[in-house]
């Protein structure tokens, strides 16, 4: 049978997109593929997946790529931290924290903010765990932090750091009728998108040989014919009565 393989990156949410195709191919089913962020753009290339929503910076070697959402940049802190009391932050606010940057890490700094950790955590994963242990704070995609959630941590904006991004990627040479039902989905087009296509006329509108037929203008009612000698007619007087 065949099927459209979609991959996706820790964080991405295709939730959305799933029912939607599911409306509109309900007789091809969509396989979704989890995925390390390092790992996604060689699952395209080695054709281990039809497509997949992967993170920037991307490795657009033999690639396609739609850029879909831009995400806000938060520092994930304990729930008891100095920076929690704070609706948002800078990087200069983290100065004084060992702030963990994971071998998974997304974001492109173009200087790591804080005080560097004696040593990168294996993943994000790992990287929340030390955070909950009190060993640092970790600045990631709001996502991330959403989908690492723990009762003990919270994390807050940070308004000056590089963001990350999702996109939409497909290999370059392959571009099939169901990659296409993809595309369209994401952009939002409609089920009656007609991209690329002329539409057919009507049936039911008339063609071109048809002539119009002038329309009637509705007849003037009549008016009355007068009485001769013109006005309104006299009446009598009354009789009376002997």
């Amino acid at each position: 049978m065949t099927s459209f393989r979609l991959a996706y990156v820790p964080g991405a949410t295709p939730a959305k997109w799933v029912r939607t195709w599911g409306e509109r191919q309900p007789a091809v089913p969509l396989e979704l593929v989890p995925v390390a962020a390092a790992d996604a753009a060689e699952l395209i290339r080695s054709r281990g997946a039809d497509a997949a929503l992967l993170r920037s910076p991307i490795d657009r070697d033999g690639l396609h790529a739609i850029p879909l959402y831009t995400e806000t940049t938060v520092v994930v802190v304990p729930k008891d931290h100095l920076l929690a009391a704070a609706d948002e932050v800078s990087t200069a606010d983290l100065a004084d924290d060992v702030v963990l940057h994971p071998l998974d890490d997304t974001i492109e700094w173009p200087s790591l903010p804080g005080r560097p950790a004696v040593s990168r955590p294996e993943s994000t994963a790992d990287a929340i765990e030390l955070v909950a242990a009190g060993v640092g704070v970790l600045v990631v995609p709001q996502s991330l932090a959403r989908l690492h959630h723990r009762r003990d941590l919270t994390y807050r904006t940070v308004t000056d750091a590089p963001q990350s991004s999702v996109a939409l990627s497909w290999p370059e040479d392959e571009t099939t009728e169901l990659m296409e039902t993809f595309i369209g989905i994401v952009r939002g087009r409609t089920v009656n998108s007609t991209r690329g296509r002329q539409q057919q006329p009507s049936s039911s509108a008339p063609s071109s040989s048809e002539k119009k037929r002038p329309e009637r203008k509705p007849a003037a009612p009549k008016k009355p014919a007068a009485r001769r000698g013109g006005g309104a007619p006299k009446r009598g007087k009354p009789r009376r009565k002997s």
